[in-house]
């Protein structure tokens, strides 16, 4: 039995790899930093994904590591212009160091939180299956 067949696995697996379609886009707004007229991104919120793959109560996804949605998108979530970028520099470069290195921890703590999840879920199933650890 694969453990992404139970919802809980299902879940924790969708939310790190959203967490790293998040970090990736960070990583590409850090390195476009100093690039002229390049506007911060940022991908679409875990709640608009599990929205829009919600179907009668389960979690769906209609093909491996694809979520719908409209405009760009990075390892199948959608990519935008980030709304909330602090400012905008004289040359139009929107990208605030500060506001990234914010996020990226904000990713860090939260891939760290989903991997205790999924790992205290893997040994509470072996705990019930097999009555050891």
């Amino acid at each position: 039995m694969k453990l992404e067949s139970i919802s809980y696995f299902g879940l924790a697996s969708q939310r790190m790899e959203w967490l790293g379609a998040r970090q990736k886009v960070l990583a590409e707004n850090v390195a476009n930093a100093d690039t002229p007229g390049f506007k911060a991104r940022e991908v679409n919120s875990f709640e608009d994904v599990l929205s829009k793959t919600v179907s009668a109560g389960q979690v769906t996804v209609t093909a491996p590591g694809h979520i719908a949605g409209t405009g760009a998108s990075v390892d199948g979530v959608r990519v935008e212009e980030d709304p909330e970028a602090w400012s905008n520099s004289p040359d139009g470069n929107s990208v605030v160091l500060e506001q990234q290195t914010i996020k990226a921890t904000e990713v860090a703590e939260s891939y760290r939180l989903a991997a205790t999840l999924y790992r205290k879920g893997y040994e509470m199933l072996t705990l019930s299956v097999t009555g050891m650890r």
